[in-house]
């Protein structure tokens, strides 16, 4: 008999108030993102990851042959890691990235746990003073439109404060065409920069060849 993983009412609810559409302003008075004053928390150079390129899937996609049609604002159903089935949110299935960058300030280690299943893998995350003030866990991303989903914890508060994500095919061209220019640079180790977008939560570190190494949502 198939078995249904049940949501809890809080988590429930602040699922479906995920807008689709995440941009948002950056405050002026914010300090540095994470992701720009912590080069020690780059993923290394071997770390195998893609990213766009392959449509996120489609909430029908994830549904059992037999099963009724999701209403408006309903979760959809989708496989589990480990058999039971898990009610993916409409919004996590369309992008899961900007999905998981809502949940920041949200989100502990354990609920990412509950929807994503066990880490892959985990890493430390550095402070300005090179001392560890959080980790890193790597997910396999369950709707296929990322291969890995990495989510920075904080270790004071243990509550998420940055979404990496890593591109297989992009540019620093194709950035400037999807998002635009308005940016600031920071150069990094290797030959890569950081460009930080002033008008959205985004960074993006880029390699000497001008190709995108990972983007950093916060």
């Amino acid at each position: 008999m198939r078995r249904v993983v049940s949501v809890p009412v809080f988590m429930m609810a602040a699922w479906l108030a995920v807008a689709a559409d995440s941009t948002q302003s950056k405050p002026a008075s914010n300090p540095a993102p994470q992701v720009l004053r912590n080069q020690n928390s780059e993923p290394a150079d071997d770390v195998i990851v893609t990213l766009p390129g392959a449509p996120p899937a489609k909430p029908e996609d994830a549904k059992p042959a037999n099963a009724e049609p999701s209403k408006p604002g309903q979760a959809a159903e989708g496989a589990s890691h480990n058999g039971p089935k898990v009610f993916y949110p409409p919004a996590f299935l369309q992008n899961s990235a900007l999905f998981c960058q809502k949940m920041i300030g949200e989100w502990s280690a354990d609920d990412a746990r509950f929807l994503l299943g066990q880490p892959l893998r985990q890493r430390p995350a550095y402070g300005d003073n090179q001392s560890v003030n959080g980790q890193i866990y790597a997910f396999a991303d369950p709707t296929g439109r990322f291969k890995e989903l990495e989510l920075d914890f904080e270790s004071g508060s243990g509550l998420l404060r940055t979404v990496f994500v890593y591109p297989q095919n992009m540019t620093w061209q194709d950035c400037r065409r999807q998002w635009g220019g308005d940016v600031s640079a920071t150069e990094a180790n290797k030959g890569r920069k950081f460009y930080s977008y002033m008008d959205r939560r985004l960074d993006v570190l880029v390699d000497s060849g001008g190709k995108v190494i990972s983007l950093g949502l916060y």
